[in-house]
């Protein structure tokens, strides 16, 4: 077994067929006779044969073993994003624009698709010793409401990682990319910064910032950031998705027009930190 997470496991197998290794997720003992959960394999499957990219984690089956159901999965034996900030990101910064860049991509190729992720956040993106990044779980994806089906309620649970929901997201309305791209750059601050925007001591209070809060500004804690990104990362934080640009692909349009850093930090020898990294200690 290779990790383990509150629904499932992921282990290596070696595909005999086509002579590479791919990651197995089966589901912890308690799930495997769950209807829902089991529902959620499957479609994690579905939706991943729909959203094929090369910054997505490709999934190539979904079947059962002896009545335990499982997804063959893509081997990327990386840590996820979180855990390289949990690590200390400053060890990273030089790779932090590329590392931005492929995980927007990953993010447009998903909402082209005509899919909303709902659960973007730094632990479902996988990030590589050289930077390259895979979106990763599916489970929690939907269709985007098109026309007069936004128009109905929406009956369905409230679902997803708190520290990173939108304020739509929160209040149970229907989402579109713009919600992705709110849970984006909540991603990206705490990336950034080592922190998220919103900390709460209760949900209560956690999600009255995320509704009515605006974020401390970005280049207090990171004073190496550009006006530019900065003032992007800000509009896709606004509690208004009407504000936000409207979808990934937007943002990574005005990415690649703008650069993240006012001074580019240079790789040190054996994995350093420097004096005057402002994210060293991160």
């Amino acid at each position: 077994m290779i990790h383990t997470g509150q629904i499932g496991q992921i282990w290596q197998a070696y595909d005999d067929g086509n002579q590479r290794f791919v990651g197995i997720k089966v589901l912890h003992d308690r799930f495997r006779r769950s209807r829902e959960h089991i529902r959620y394999l499957r479609w994690e499957y579905k939706v991943g044969r729909r959203v094929v990219h090369p910054r997505i984690l490709e999934i190539f089956a979904y079947a059962m073993d002896r009545g335990t159901p499982y997804v063959a999965m893509e081997w990327f034996p990386a840590p996820n994003m979180k855990q390289r900030i949990n690590q200390g990101i400053g060890r990273m910064l030089h790779l932090v624009p590329k590392i931005i860049q492929q995980a927007a991509e990953a993010l447009a190729h998903f909402g082209r698709q005509g899919f909303v992720h709902r659960d973007i956040k730094p632990d479902n993106f996988l990030v590589a010793d050289n930077g390259d990044v895979k979106l990763i779980d599916f489970a929690l994806a939907r269709r985007v409401r098109r026309g007069l089906w936004r128009l109905l309620p929406n009956r369905s649970k409230l679902q997803g990682t708190r520290t990173y929901m939108s304020p739509e997201q929160i209040r149970g309305q229907w989402l579109d990319q713009r919600s992705d791209l709110y849970s984006f750059a909540c991603t990206l601050y705490e990336l950034l910064t080592g922190k998220p925007p919103f900390t709460g001591n209760t949900q209560q209070e956690l999600f009255s910032k995320h509704l009515k809060a605006p974020p401390p500004v970005l280049q207090t804690i990171n004073s190496n950031i550009t006006n530019e990104f900065a003032q992007l990362l800000s509009r896709c934080l606004a509690k208004d998705r009407r504000e936000r640009p409207s979808s990934a692909a937007e943002f990574l349009e005005e990415l690649e027009k703008i650069r993240v850093f006012r001074i580019t930090p240079r790789p040190l020898p054996n994995g350093g930190i420097s004096a005057n990294n402002p994210m060293a200690g991160q």
